[in-house]
Order: structure tokens, then sequence, then C-alpha cells
């Protein structure tokens, strides 16, 4: 009797999530999903778009790569690594959502993003607000003016900018100094009572990166060239980055 052959048909057309693999750091275990949906339970954008982490690590291992390549969630995600945390494979969604985002036409990526990592690669502040050295050397020294004069215990806190040699680095969001400048004070206040000895520059002072959110790893790159810079130009030893 003569064996019967079987045919496992033809070679199974490479996907979104195959192509993705070779470029995280081994693999991301895409392969390695259990279903168990912990990933899901623990994101804050579960149920956006009707979609969550698992349905849509589901979706690349099915090979919906149209579907995935519209899916307007990868841009609901945080890249928060909550995901990676609580599974029990330590699946890298966020680098999957963050290779997806980086397939979308730059023209239509959110333009809030986009117009933030413009503006940010405008100068070496590095501020998606625009701020240039001269406003946030104003704004935190008029701040901590009035800080010193209203709040006595605090009348010899410093905010230093540009200390050369000063052991950390701080950076600061920059959207507090545009908008919101006294919630830069909690913050040196703790840096005050422990006694850090610390500065700002006025060069790559802002701390978010919203290149990185694009997934434009070219400028992403070049942002944070100009921070480390900054950091090695002072002299510091421990750079703070309060995003």
């Amino acid at each position: 009797m003569a064996e019967e052959v079987i045919k496992l048909g033809k070679k199974k057309k490479s996907t979104l999530k195959d192509e993705f693999a070779k470029i995280i750091p081994n693999g991301g275990n895409l392969d390695l999903c259990l279903t168990c949906g912990a990933c899901s339970s623990g994101c804050p954008a579960t149920g956006l778009h009707d979609m969550d982490p698992r349905k849509l690590l589901r979706m690349a291992a099915l090979g919906m790569d149209e579907e995935l390549a519209k899916s307007e969630w990868v841009w609901m995600c945080s890249m928060c690594q909550r995901c990676i945390y609580v599974c029990p494979m330590k699946i890298d969604i966020p680098q999957l959502v963050f290779n997806l985002r980086r397939n979308w036409p730059r023209e239509e990526r959110p333009k809030g993003i986009v117009g933030s990592c413009d503006m940010a690669l405008r100068s070496d502040t590095c501020s998606a607000m625009g701020a240039t050295e001269e406003d946030f050397q104003f704004v935190v020294e008029d701040v901590l003016a009035e800080v010193q004069e209203i709040q006595l215990p605090f009348k010899d806190m410093k905010a230093p900018i540009n200390k050369q040699g000063a052991k950390y680095f701080l950076n600061q969001n920059s959207r507090e100094p545009v908008t919101e400048p006294d919630e830069m004070v909690p913050l040196w206040k703790i840096l005050h009572l422990v006694g850090a000895d610390w500065t700002y520059g006025t060069k790559g002072w802002a701390a978010e990166n919203y290149c990185m959110f694009m997934a434009d790893t070219d400028s992403w790159k070049h942002i944070v060239e100009v921070k480390a810079k900054a950091v090695d130009d002072l002299g510091c030893k421990y750079w703070l980055n309060t995003e």
C-alpha cells in the first residue's frame, strides 16, 4: 500500500508581524501569546476603537495586515509597557505598536504629535511648545524669586541654570514653564530639601520627545543627542528626565 502524502500547501506569506519580529530584540516574543488577556485587563487604551492589546496581537498573528495598517488604535496606545509587565510571556506589544506607527505615511499621522515633534526640532531647547532659551530662563528666575519672597522656609532655595559641574541635569516638561509655571516648584522644593546638586540647561531642557511617539526614529535620535550633549557640555554626572 502506497504511503499517503500530506501536502501542507504553499509557504506562508510573510506578514507585518514577521517583518517586525526581525527588528525587535529577540523577536519581541510575538509568537508566544497564550491569549490569556492579562495585557488587555491592565491597558488604559482597552476598548478604544473596539481594540485592545490581545486583539491587536491576534490580528497580527493571523496576518490581518491591511486591517492593522488602518487601525487608529495604535495612536491610542501610550506604549507605557504595562502589558509587558503583566504578560507571563513578556511579549513586546509596544514595539509592535511602534512599528505599526512607523509604517503610517507622515501626513496621515496625528497632527498634534507631528506638530509637536516638528516644533521640538526647531531649536536646541527641544521644546514642543516652542519656548526659547531666553523664555525658559526668564520664567524659572521669575517663579523662583516669587517663591523666595513669599514662602520664607524656601527663601534660600535655588533653581540653577547652566551650572557647570552640577551632579544632576534636570529636564522639565515644556508645557509647565509655558502654561503652568507653578507646577515646577514642588520638584525644586524636594531637590532643595534633600540638598541635591542640580541644574537646568538652557539647551536641551525640555523633557518630552514627541518624535518618539510619532515613531520618527531619525528625529527621535536627534532630540536625544541634543539633550545628551547639553548634559555633557555642563559636565553633569546624571541626567534626570521627568517624563
